[in-house]
């Protein structure tokens, strides 16, 4: 069950990359669509990631 998720996961995954680049050549708005969400997507987990590494240097740093 859980590798159909995973495959679920990379199939969307890939889907999206694809969109981007079929949108960066000009490709029907619903594939517009799709890159706008995921690279939403992408930027939102890259904030998290970052507001996760700021918050845990800072508690090494007390630590210290």
């Amino acid at each position: 069950m859980i590798l159909m998720v995973l495959i679920g996961v990379l199939v969307l995954a890939v889907g999206g990359c694809a969109c981007v680049v079929w949108a960066s050549r000009g490709g029907p708005r619903w594939v517009r669509a799709v890159a706008m969400v995921t690279l939403l997507g992408g930027e939102l987990v890259r904030d998290n990631r970052r507001r996760s590494l700021r918050q845990s240097d800072g508690n090494n740093a007390a630590g210290e």
